[in-house]
């Protein structure tokens, strides 16, 4: 994965407007004339201050809402609903609480269809690739919280999506965890080839994943600026250009964020 010569987007949003009506008849502008493309084989991140539309628009591209004007396509087709092709992961694991870990990896694909010793294989291959094998008949109560948030990521990939699409995954895990977890799902994304948009607020995050970012500004979200992300991987969050790029990041999005 890199910054370099990405060829043509795998998902692309054209003028892409949202809009609410509250009961009372009055309009919310969530999404103001959005152009933003992502590329094949990138982590993009979105990021930027609370209201800013990232997790709307990153809703509509998964065809969980509908722009009410403008475009996302993927591939050239119009997303109007979701498609085993997109795999989501939640802030919550949202684990099946009565399933255990393996009968949660191959729930989506039994559901489809897919050939059960095809499923098998791959969802053994990706217990192995987060060190939880021996856990494969734990219920999820019988596991950390860390555990369950790398079950929920390897459960998306069990469904074999071309794309990850995250919303804020990992905003409820304490800082060690929740450091582990970022590297585990870089690892994972990175042995998987997937493609990756990620929705955070978390500035040091969105370094350490990015290979491009999306900066957002608010009410209504717009794209501020796009900021290619040129860092040696592992990150050093101590590195003196992961700082300049910390910096970056800090003085486009502070300004945006609304004091109570």
């Amino acid at each position: 994965m890199g910054t370099g010569d990405v060829g043509n987007p795998i998902i692309k949003g054209r003028h892409v407007t949202k809009e609410y009506r509250s009961a009372d008849g009055r309009i919310t502008c969530a999404l103001a004339g959005v152009d933003v493309e992502f590329y094949e084989g990138q982590i993009t991140l979105l990021i930027g201050p609370s209201g800013c539309g990232k997790t709307t628009l990153l809703n509509i591209i998964a065809g969980f809402e509908q722009a009410s004007s403008g475009t996302v396509t993927e591939r050239g087709e119009t997303i109007t609903a979701p498609h085993p092709r997109r795999g989501v992961i939640f802030q919550d694991p949202n684990l099946f609480p009565w399933l255990t870990v393996w009968e949660n990896l191959m729930f989506g694909p039994e559901v489809r269809g897919e050939d059960r010793a095809v499923a098998g294989e791959r969802a053994a291959t990706l217990l192995g690739m987060v060190g939880l094998t021996k856990f494969r008949d734990h219920l999820p109560h019988q596991l950390s919280g860390g555990m369950r948030h790398r079950i929920a990521i390897i459960r998306t990939l069990a469904n074999a999506p071309d794309i990850l699409l995250a919303d804020e995954p990992f905003t409820a895990l304490d800082e060690h965890t929740r450091r582990k977890i970022q590297h585990d799902f870089y690892d994972i994304v990175e042995r998987t080839k997937k493609t990756v948009i990620f929705v955070t607020h978390n500035i040091e995050e969105a370094i350490y994943l990015a290979d491009r970012m999306v900066v957002m500004s608010p009410s209504p979200g717009r794209i501020k600026q796009i900021v290619d992300i040129d860092l040696p991987r592992p990150r050093d969050i101590l590195d003196l250009k992961f700082n300049e790029y910390r910096s970056l990041l800090f003085n486009l999005i502070t300004p945006d964020v609304v004091e109570d």
